[in-house]
């Protein structure tokens, strides 16, 4: 019965994991319905009402005792506090770049989030890194002086998302704490300055929500659930699946967003813009590689490959 168990888990952990990044594949299709919303007003107005959403599943699960242990520890609080401020920037990056022509560089930035993760395992955690792992980061970054070159300045819409990202991650996994609670964390630390930006919106005049008719506040009021919903699958996936097969899931968001600027967007893409998103995509296979050799040995010694 176990293996058949097993198996059911597996099954469930795919159909979570791929719609997760499918949901965050197609972000780029969403963020400009909110216009003619700021992408400043885009990014206070998801803060707000992700806390709104993420407290009425607290209210659901009767969960606010595991929040309130969360704020009571200083060491998690400081944490997701740090955490809270690189998915700011995430955040406010990303609805920048998708709202004025960007969606290619920001699926690059997705696409290199996995090197930039492996770089942060060197510098902060001091991790050991093997020939191939130290081929995937130098082809990566031959691929950044090539699309540095090719648009004639750096690539800091999708440096800032990985390097965001990949911090984010990092400090979600040091912080130890459930998707809901955290979300519900971050959200509560967020909301203030949230609520303060759209007051003074209000006070400009320059407030879009509630002046351009029930059909666009109830897009922005939106922002709450297409935020949570995509984290909870996510949560839910590498509960039920091996580190590696999320680890190959995960390119599925970059790659719709690389889709959708080409096919749907119709962004730009010179030769030497595919030259430099070839490298990246080797580099990607290099490393893909290298992880799942590691796993089939943790695999081949009867270790654990899963998440808890």
């Amino acid at each position: 019965m176990r293996p058949a168990r097993e198996s059911s888990d597996s099954r469930a952990g795919l159909r979570y994991g791929i719609s997760a990044y499918l949901l965050w594949g197609l972000f780029p299709l969403y963020w400009p319905l909110l216009e003619p919303a700021s992408a400043l007003e885009i990014l206070a107005q998801r803060m707000v009402w992700s806390l709104v959403f993420v407290a009425l599943i607290i209210w659901r699960t009767r969960a606010w005792r595991a929040v309130r242990a969360v704020f009571a520890s200083r060491d998690q609080l400081t944490v997701l506090s740090f955490a809270a401020c690189a998915i700011t920037i995430n955040w406010a990056t990303f609805i920048w770049a998708t709202n004025n022509q960007h969606v290619l560089e920001a699926s690059l930035g997705y696409f290199i989030t996995p090197l930039v993760s492996v770089l942060l395992g060197v510098l902060v955690l001091h991790e050991a890194l093997g020939a191939v792992q130290w081929a995937a980061v130098g082809i990566g970054t031959v691929a950044i002086i090539v699309l540095t070159v090719n648009l004639g300045r750096l690539p800091w819409i999708a440096l800032a998302l990985a390097l965001a990202f990949g911090s984010y991650g990092y400090l979600k996994k040091r912080a130890g704490v459930g998707a809901v609670e955290s979300l519900a964390v971050e959200a509560s630390l967020m909301a203030l300055p949230a609520l303060a930006t759209l007051s003074v919106l209000a006070a400009r005049g320059s407030l879009a929500f509630g002046h351009h008719g029930a059909g666009h506040a109830a897009l922005l009021a939106s922002a709450g659930i297409v935020t949570t919903v995509p984290l909870l699958l996510f949560t839910a996936a590498t509960r039920r699946l091996p580190l590696s097969t999320v680890g190959l899931i995960q390119y599925l968001e970059p790659v719709l967003m690389f889709a959708v600027g080409v096919g749907i967007r119709h962004e730009p893409m010179p030769a030497a813009m595919w030259a430099g998103f070839a490298l990246v995509w080797l580099a990607l296979v290099v490393l893909s590689v290298a992880g799942l050799r590691a796993s089939a040995r943790v695999r081949a010694r009867g270790a654990p490959t899963g998440q808890p």
